[in-house]
C-alpha cells in the first residue's frame, strides 16, 4: 500500500544530482595548489556528507590541518566557478518531482546554501521546490533533529507524513532522530553497505520507485 505523505525533503548531492566529479576536481585542485598529494575519487566521495568544511578536513588529513583555512579559500573560489561543469540530474529525478508537483518539497542538504542554490537553478529544477535549505541556512546540520523541526515550523506537516529521500546515513539518522520517514537511494554517493545497516524505512534502487511507494 502506498504511504500518504504531505511534505517531501530531498538531499542534493548523490540524490537529486550527480555532483561527485566536480567535488573531486575541486578538492584535488585545492590539494594540488597547496602542493599536497591528490586524493583518489573513491577517497573523496567517501568523505562527502557532513558539509564542505568536514570534507576538506578529511581530504587534508591530520598532518595538514593547518592548511584548512587556506584550503577553504582555494576550494570556494574554484568550486563556485566549476560546480556545474560535470554535475547533472540523476536519471528520472525530474519525473519524480513532476509526479509530486502538488506536494510541498524542500531541498535539505549539508552543502552550503549558495552552492546548493546555484546547482538547483543551474539544473532548472528550482520551480519544483518551495525552499532550498543549505548548511548555512540554519545553525544545524543533518542528522541534528532541530533542522527537521525548523522545516516543519515553516512547512507544517504531521511527522509521520513527512519524508526525506537521501543517499547518506545522515538522511536516515535525521529522520530517525526527528520522527519522520526516510527513503534511502542506494545508487548515489553514499556507501551501499552503510545505508543498508542504517535501516531506513524504505529503500530504492531507482529514484522512480518513490512514485510507487508514496502518494
Amino acid at each position: 500500500m502506498m504511504k500518504k505523505i504531505d511534505l517531501m525533503m530531498f538531499d542534493l548531492d548523490g540524490t537529486i544530482a550527480s555532483t561527485g566529479d566536480d567535488l573531486v576536481l575541486g578538492i584535488n585542485h585545492t590539494l594540488k595548489t597547496l602542493n599536497l598529494r591528490e586524493r583518489t575519487k573513491q577517497d573523496i566521495i567517501g568523505f562527502v556528507g557532513d558539509g564542505i568544511s568536514k570534507l576538506m578536513e578529511r581530504a587534508l588529513g591530520s598532518r595538514y590541518r593547518e592548511y584548512q583555512e587556506e584550503a577553504m579559500r582555494i576550494f570556494s573560489a574554484y568550486y563556485a566557478e566549476h560546480l556545474l561543469d560535470n554535475t547533472k540530474l540523476y536519471p528520472h529525478v525530474e519525473e519524480v518531482l513532476q509526479n509530486f508537483e502538488n506536494k510541498p518539497k524542500v531541498v535539505l542538504t549539508n552543502k552550503r546554501y549558495p552552492y546548493a542554490l546555484m546547482i538547483v537553478r543551474g539544473l532548472k529544477i528550482e520551480k519544483y521546490f518551495t525552499e532550498v535549505i543549505g548548511a548555512d541556512s540554519t545553525p544545524f546540520l543533518k542528522p541534528d533533529r532541530r533542522i527537521i523541526d525548523s522545516v516543519l515550523e515553516k512547512h507544517p506537516a504531521e511527522r509521520h507524513r513527512a519524508l526525506i529521500v537521501g543517499d547518506g546515513v545522515n538522511d536516515i539518522a535525521v529522520a530517525r532522530n526527528s520522527g519522520i520517514m526516510s527513503c534511502a537511494f542506494l545508487n548515489g554517493l553514499g556507501r551501499r553497505d552503510d545505508l543498508l545497516k542504517a535501516k531506513a524505512d524504505y529503500y530504492c534502487e531507482d529514484i522512480r520507485e518513490v512514485n510507487r511507494l508514496f502518494r
